[in-house]
């Protein structure tokens, strides 16, 4: 069991005595405990194997054996006692929006609720609203909340959500007793999917904003609306809550509310370190004698602290705060880096948009070049080109060009990696493509080892310029094919062979928690929008963002190139990379 495994069982167990009535010290003595394990500098679990914690400020004697047990034996018998009294269902209730747990206690000891259909139909049969403090409103809410959750995906992918943010920013930054606004949370992190938004404004009429944030076009309905916060349900099923601050709060909530949990334990636990009281509201010197240092922004607060400043897509707890302390991390790769990109498809194959559409976008864009790669002839379903037809499109790309006063097309091809591990055209014909992006497309149901060593042998082909949707994911929709990212990882690496982030906001595959050892190995990125139509060569600003993620600088990316050292890398053999 490791520290988040432990720290998740510490707050189901101080959820599960808040339903039993448990004294609430008690309850906040675990939900305490669960932050002390996952802020913890040390290794928690060879700590507690070892009975190493004793003297841990905010762990008793109690939870101290109860942590060991955990780490001992990767259970906790507490713990299982205290689940067997309740359905595993009960977990599902504390999902409902704007439910907490006095008032699911309320319904679990008075009506015996303990899961989302016993809630269902208390409401349905109108026993929710006879109880003291509810009332007919709140069973509404409560059903409201249910079929929202019954009818919309509680998770949305990264670029999916875009234009919906920009939007809403836009429109709090034209508001007239607005000083500052940003998005927080999980999406200004990059995270590949995300479950709902966070907006911050500095203002002094914190409940004006709130009420005018209620009345966007992009908002289906009010949970909630005060003096400094409101909470929406937007059209397209997303929660999404506004917090009105000061101007003086406003660096302090912004780094609070977008860091990941662990990031800001962490954070704050530096923050005592050095003598400060680190919260969403401001840094406090512990000693009332100190004076309280001037912070304009975010970058105020890391410096304090004695670190960088993190980049918000870093803030996860991996290893960044103790790179910034050192000074040690890198400077992310920028959309305006970007001078082309490769992977994209044309009506050729399955594309909507025709070679020069796709040209002409490019350019409009900036960028110096663009790879085309329609499918090969396996994935017949896409349209793919045979032989004659792909060495047809080369030519044609090669007469499109000459028309374009400089701007550099690369004729490829997204090949099949077939289920052996050979590739769908024959390495005569890919002799005469610029680039390869080899990919699979079908037997998704090999175990890992055999998944693994298909796309291994691929990369060895000479004639593999990069390697396309390392698992085949489709985000909400498709589970990963089971590969060994270490595996493939050390295999492009020893072959010289580029990983794609495919920036499709339904893949984002390389997944970004595996770009760091990528980059360490040498491996590099190749940020390719797989796009089938114009508007899709657009991602390329959300696969930055995943980049920055996965802490790739701008010389991990291959396509931060400009056309002529690209051209010179195709042309190189791979060994000699």
């Amino acid at each position: 069991m490791n520290r988040e495994e432990m720290a998740e069982v510490l707050e189901k167990i101080a959820l599960l005595l808040e339903l039993k009535g448990e004294n609430p010290f008690k309850v906040r003595a675990y939900r305490q405990g669960a932050e002390i394990v996952l802020s913890m500098e040390e290794d928690v679990v060879e700590l507690a194997k070892n009975d190493e914690l004793k003297g841990i400020k905010g762990i008793g004697e109690a939870l101290r054996d109860k942590i060991g047990e955990m780490a001992k034996t990767g259970g906790l018998e507490f713990y299982d006692k205290l689940k067997s009294e309740f359905p595993e269902t009960v977990f599902e209730i504390f999902e409902v929006q704007g439910l907490g747990p006095k008032k699911i206690k309320a319904m679990y000891d008075t009506l015996g609720v303990d899961s989302l259909v016993k809630l269902k139909a208390a409401c349905e049969e109108g026993k929710v609203a006879e109880l003291p403090g509810f009332g007919k409103k709140t069973q509404e809410k409560i059903l409201e909340g249910m079929a929202a959750n019954e009818k919309f995906a509680d998770r949305f992918t990264l670029g999916s959500i875009g234009a919906l943010v920009e939007g809403m920013l836009e429109t709090l930054r034209l508001h007239p007793e607005v000083f500052r606004v940003a998005v927080a949370g999980s999406y200004r992190r990059a995270k590949e999917t995300v479950g709902d938004l966070d907006f911050l404004v500095a203002t002094k009429e914190g409940a004006r904003v709130c009420k005018d944030f209620t009345t966007l076009p992009q908002v289906d309905a009010v949970i909630v609306c005060g003096e400094t916060k409101a909470s929406v349900r937007l059209k397209n099923g997303m929660y999404c809550d506004l917090r009105a601050v000061t101007n003086a709060e406003f660096p302090f909530a912004l780094q609070y509310f977008t860091g990941s949990k662990e990031h800001n334990v962490a954070l704050r636990s530096l923050a005592l370190k050095k003598g400060w009281s680190l919260n969403e509201y401001g840094l406090n010197p512990v000693d009332e004698k100190t004076q309280r240092p001037e912070v304009k922004d975010e970058k105020d607060i890391y410096r304090l602290l004695g670190l960088q400043y993190v980049e918000p897509e870093l803030r996860e707890n991996r290893g960044e705060i103790e790179a910034a302390a050192e000074d040690k991390l890198p400077r992310l790769v920028e959309l305006m880096n970007l001078r082309g990109t490769f992977h994209n498809h044309t009506t050729e194959s399955d594309g909507r948009d025709t070679l020069e559409g796709m040209v002409e976008e490019a350019m409009e864009l900036g960028l110096q070049y663009l790879g085309i790669s329609d499918h090969s002839k396996s994935s017949a379903y896409a349209g793919g080109l045979d032989a004659e037809r792909l060495l047809k499109q080369v030519e044609t790309i090669r007469l499109l060009e000459e028309t374009l006063g400089g701007f550099r097309i690369f004729a490829g091809s997204e090949v099949d990696i077939l289920m052996d591990g050979s590739l769908d055209f024959p390495d005569e014909i890919l002799e005469q493509l610029d680039f390869t992006v080899a990919s699979v497309h079908n037997f998704g149901k090999l175990d890992e080892a055999r998944m693994t060593e298909r796309i291994c042998r691929a990369m060895e082909n000479e004639h593999v310029t990069m390697l396309g949707h390392v698992t085949g994911r489709l985000l909400l929709k498709r589970d990963s094919y089971p590969v060994d990212h270490a595996r493939i990882i050390d295999c492009a690496a020893a072959t010289r062979t580029v990983i794609e982030l495919n920036c499709s906001p339904m893949r984002l595959d390389m997944d970004w928690r595996w770009w760091k050892r990528a980059r360490d190995k040498g491996v590099l990125c190749s940020i390719n929008p797989d796009a089938h139509s114009r508007e899709r060569l657009h991602h390329i600003g959300v696969g930055v963002r995943v980049a920055r993620k996965g802490w790739l600088r701008r010389e991990d990316v291959l396509n931060t190139r400009s056309a002529k050292e690209i051209e010179a890398f195709l042309k190189t053999p791979k060994g000699e990379r």
